[in-house]
């Protein structure tokens, strides 16, 4: 019988496919159950919490002892996604019943106390944006973050006065979003790429995760500052397995936003190595650390479609391959809220997302019903080829 693992997370879908690309059983909880993640796992569970915020204790623990149960002796760990990083406590309890495969409740909180990571940044040498608990003179320069939010939903421009209880005031820079994926055995630690990224902005969120393209475009010299930068943090922390950093980056600079430590929304795009990326997480895991494995030439993009109006009832489709997080139909996804993943490649990261861009008109199209299938243009075979023809 094969390994098992048990994942959970606020959308286990990406981690349950590269779960099975590594040869393994995965167990899955999280908040949406789509169509992919559940026709992946052995088993799934539902989450409650707010997509982007904390996930309720009781039904993380309720789910993870169930699965975990189902996985039976040859249950590997336990992993944890999106949704955990205000949640420390919580993290250690899950720890205690199973082994975790990840950063443990210490390094979460760590990582994710602004002022904590701040020091270890200034004692490094790492370029960061400031930080602050207080009111600043002139706020309009300044964000607001909560403390262990993700997603980017819950970033708002700075108010006057202090920031709410659970958030901080971090200076704004200018810069392209970046993201570095790296794999850590506690001492050693390998590049995995570098991932820009974009936001979808909305009235309440205006800095909202979008989607992000490997590779990105990078001065030689500011990629091996960044990669310099990760290398010292594993040193100094100790982290183990998939974990990323958020940087933003100008031509010849860059500051190092906030640290990740878990497997993250770039998941996807960095898993197309000839060894699966979770074997490599799992054996990061427990002190194994093998031998880098080059990445292949050939851009990624992929984006997070959110819903302009509320849908009330997903339709039966036929859904290409490249359409990931798969709403199963007749799923009402409100305003705001994500619909599904879309997913393109070419030759170079502007010829990925020009032809992500047409996947994602194409999709949103007909899941908003923004006109009928003649309206669109395309003949049947088209609209099959974009995810749009009814089963």
């Amino acid at each position: 019988m094969p390994e098992a693992v048990v994942i959970l997370a606020q959308s286990g879908r990406a981690l349950a496919q590269a779960a099975r690309r590594a040869g393994l059983r995965p167990y899955v909880a999280d908040l949406f159950g789509d169509e992919d993640t559940q026709a992946s796992a052995e088993a799934w569970r539902p989450l409650r919490g707010g997509f982007g915020g904390s996930l309720c204790r009781a039904t993380a623990l309720q789910a993870a002892g169930e699965l975990a149960g189902l996985a039976g002796q040859n249950l590997v760990g336990l992993i944890l996604g999106s949704g955990f990083e205000s949640a420390p406590t919580l993290v250690a309890e899950l720890a205690r019943r199973r082994p975790l495969l990840g950063a443990d409740a210490f390094l979460v909180e760590w990582l994710k106390d602004p002022l904590r990571l701040e020091r270890l940044l200034l004692e490094l040498g790492i370029p960061h944006p400031p930080l602050s608990l207080e009111a600043v003179p002139r706020p309009e320069g300044w964000l607001c973050k909560r403390v262990g939010g993700s997603g980017g939903g819950h970033i708002r421009p700075a108010s006057r006065g202090a920031p709410p209880r659970g958030s901080y005031l971090q200076k704004r820079v200018m810069g392209r979003p970046v993201s570095v994926g790296f794999l850590a055995d506690g001492s050693a630690c390998e590049i995995l790429g570098f991932t820009e990224q974009w936001t979808a902005p909305s009235r309440s969120a205006p800095f909202r995760y979008g989607g992000a393209v490997i590779p990105a475009p990078l001065d030689p010299a500011v990629a091996v500052g960044m990669a310099e930068a990760v290398r010292d943090i594993v040193r100094a922390t100790g982290l183990r397995g998939l974990t990323s950093a958020d940087c933003l980056v100008e031509e010849t600079g860059w500051w190092l936003l906030e640290i990740n430590p878990r497997p993250g929304a770039t998941l996807d795009l960095l898993d197309r190595r000839s060894t699966p990326l979770l074997r490599r997480h799992i054996e990061a895991c427990t002190g194994r650390f093998g031998e880098p494995e080059s990445a292949p030439a050939k851009a990624v993009a992929q984006e997070i479609l959110y819903a302009r109006r509320t849908i009330r009832a997903v339709p039966d489709l036929c859904w290409a391959g490249f359409v990931a997080d798969r709403p199963r139909p007749g799923s009402r996804i409100v305003a705001g809220a994500p619909i599904c993943t879309v997913g393109a490649d070419g030759m170079t990261a502007g010829m990925a997302r020009e032809r992500l861009r047409e996947r994602s008109a194409a999709v949103r199209a007909i899941l908003e019903q923004e006109g009928q299938e003649d309206d669109l243009g395309r003949t049947a075979p088209e609209r099959e080829r974009f995810g749009c023809a009814p089963c």
